[in-house]
């Protein structure tokens, strides 16, 4: 965190004089003048937050991204949560797992559409937006920023591919065709459980997040370690 403070106090120098001066010498004195435009500085953070996205959607997108991460998997709907103990003790265990497997593959399959969202959102981020994300107090103001600029229409891009990936499992299909006939049966046990690709998707959205706060918190904690070509030239100019 010192580190960060440390960067962020020398941009605020840097953008009140907009100017950073490189003198170099060889053989005799010569000085030339580098210019880090507002569009410099957003453009570098732009850069790295696009960096940490990709990472957490690679992470995510892959085979068993959710289901290999606790902090992330996606558990039976909270309602059905009660029934787990019984079914497992009655010996649909395997059924249990199948059912498990399935919502966070479905999940996964979702999870890789979301890069050109966010990328929209990267490009339409204002130099102001930068710069209150930089100097915010709070530690995921990034993630923030996107889940106000992004979750919604995330949410209706991801729904139909977790709802074509449930149907085409047979447990999670079997399932919902259930649920479709004994609607009200199925309201005993919640929303969640009644709206299955609903609770996924949203899950699906709640890891993502997760995994995109902890790229940002990378960020901050290590700016100079986390950076890439545009960073190197606007933390590198006024080390």
């Amino acid at each position: 965190m010192r580190s960060l403070i440390i960067v962020l106090i020398a941009i605020v120098a840097m953008v009140s004089s907009n100017q950073i001066a490189v003198g170099q010498t060889q053989g005799r004195s010569t000085r030339s003048t580098t210019t880090l435009s507002n569009s410099d500085i957003s453009g570098g953070l732009k850069e790295a937050l696009f960096q940490g996205v990709r990472s957490a959607i690679n992470d995510l997108g892959r085979q068993n991204g959710f289901l290999d991460n606790a902090r992330v998997r996606i558990p039976l709907p909270g309602g059905l949560q009660k029934t787990e103990k019984a079914l497992r003790a009655a010996g649909q265990g395997p059924r249990v797992d199948a059912f498990i497997a399935s919502m966070n593959h479905a999940a996964e399959k979702a999870v890789p559409i979301a890069l050109n969202v966010f990328l929209d959102s990267i490009k339409q981020m204002t130099f102001t937006d930068a710069r209150n994300i930089l100097f915010s107090n709070q530690q995921d103001a990034a993630t923030q920023f996107f889940r106000r600029t992004s979750e919604d229409r995330l949410r209706e891009m991801f729904r139909p591919i977790v709802q074509d990936a449930t149907e085409q499992v047979g447990v999670t299909q079997q399932y919902k065709a259930m649920m479709g006939k004994y609607g009200a049966f199925g309201k005993l046990f919640g929303q969640d459980a009644t709206d299955l690709d609903g609770y996924i998707t949203q899950k699906a959205l709640d890891g993502l997040f997760l995994l995109i706060a902890d790229q940002e918190a990378k960020i901050r904690k290590d700016p100079l370690g986390q950076t890439t070509s545009i960073l190197r030239r606007v933390f590198g100019s006024i080390r």
